[in-house]
């Protein structure tokens, strides 16, 4: 499948066809030739890692700067923690964000809180990738949306990409960040394809959502995988004279609360979408925010989805009925409407 990426205005015009996998690595790719600080850590990595992403890394930058580790994440974020602290830009691909777990220390009270504690004596730019959600019956512990996380640890920020084209330019705006940057790219999109920008140069800035479609009936926000389903049902709703506005956050952390609040005071209605739990998800920041800034303009109750309060199943067939699909957006955004 090829998807279609809206054009920022700013956008350089050359292009190339990549998958979003893909797209990841030729980031990395062009930000290790612009600058030498920049170097890969992970498992299995110089043979393409997890999912191929990585293939043809170590051909050209060699096992100097593309570094197989063993499997010990707390290992592998501490010494990029140390490596940080000493003027380089160290990439840590871990291969499920279920075991960012395992460096839940070395993540979220060093990386998150030394540059704070040493009183900004020096600066932490790391960046950890983790893949997140499900990737077609791999279990229980290799299917955990860990995205909410960083927005209760101060000091880290947070990327979700939705498509082949924001995962290469967020990401190396990532690798240039001063910060610790933690980027969760959905398993559930790695081989869709689309249009990437060649141009090496071309980023896009942290903490800046986008608008997807443009919408004057109910604002969808999300972010991640659930991006293209929202943008599915935008079309099947058209028909019916419903139009969505499909806010793409493209990071949590910082989250860009103006582009939510100008949506939702545009539509008067507001439904939130991502693969993360509903429980606490990400989607209960966004609905008090709406909440409490949008309140006199909201002319329905605020929708929530997310995936079910539930260990991911290894079945397909049960997977697919944890998370949101395209008929639930389009069904949410109907009652939103007309009840």
């Amino acid at each position: 499948m090829t998807t279609t990426t809206p054009t920022p205005a700013n956008a350089p015009g050359s292009t190339t066809v990549l998958s979003y996998e893909a797209a990841q690595g030729a980031a990395i790719a062009e930000e290790m030739r612009r600058d030498d600080s920049v170097f890969l850590m992970g498992q299995d990595i110089a043979s393409g890692g997890f999912f191929g992403g990585t293939r043809g890394l170590v051909e050209e930058f060699g096992l100097g700067r593309i570094r197989n580790t063993g499997i010990t994440e707390a290992f592998m974020v501490g010494a990029a923690a140390g490596a940080a602290m000493t003027g380089m830009r160290p990439i840590v691909q871990l291969g499920f964000a279920d075991f960012s777990l395992i460096a839940g220390d070395e993540i979220f009270q060093k990386l998150g809180k030394w540059r704070h504690m040493h009183g900004g004596q020096f600066e932490l730019p790391a960046v950890i990738i983790m893949p997140i959600g499900p990737s077609g019956g791999a279990g229980p512990e290799h299917s955990g949306s860990m995205e909410m996380l960083p927005m209760h640890f101060p000091g880290l920020k947070a990327v979700v990409p939705s498509n082949p084209a924001n995962a290469k330019a967020l990401l190396k705006a990532a690798i240039r960040d001063p910060n610790p940057v933690l980027y969760y790219p959905s398993k559930q999109l790695n081989f869709k394809r689309g249009e990437v920008f060649t141009d090496p140069e071309y980023v896009l800035p942290l903490g800046k959502a986008t608008i997807a479609r443009e919408g004057s009936t109910v604002s969808v926000i999300s972010y991640g995988c659930m991006v293209p389903r929202a943008l599915e049902a935008a079309t099947v709703l058209a028909s019916e004279g419903i139009e969505l506005e499909v806010v793409d956050l493209q990071t949590l952390v910082p989250l860009d609360r103006e582009t939510i609040i100008n949506s939702v005071v545009k539509t008067g209605r507001a439904m939130i979408v991502h693969e993360a739990p509903r429980t606490a998800g990400p989607g209960a920041e966004i609905a008090a925010l709406i909440q409490e800034r949008c309140f006199y303009w909201l002319e329905a109750p605020i929708a929530r989805l997310g995936s079910v309060d539930a260990p991911i199943p290894a079945s397909r067939f049960l997977e697919d009925h944890c998370f949101p699909s395209v008929s639930d957006i389009v069904e949410t955004a109907r009652h939103l409407v007309r009840d």
